[in-house]
């Protein structure tokens, strides 16, 4: 079984290639579970279709954090 580390890095370059996509990290989803967080800088239902719910064995989560900006 790889880790959630792992996982993340592995994936993290597709899912930020996305549209609207501007985070991808490590949390918790709402069972208290490993889960890999995928931040959205608005909602986009285009880009959510093509975010699994899956990534191998952990659950990903999407959550709308706005646009990141670099001060």
């Amino acid at each position: 079984m790889k880790s959630i580390q792992e996982v993340k890095r592995f994936h993290e370059a597709r899912l930020m290639a996305l549209p609207d996509v501007v985070s991808v990290g490590i949390g918790l989803n709402e069972a208290g579970d490993a889960a890999v967080i995928v931040g959205l800088a608005r909602e986009n239902t285009a880009t959510r279709a093509h975010i699994p719910q899956r990534l191998e064995e952990y659950p990903v989560v999407v959550r709308i954090t706005g646009s990141a900006k670099a001060e």
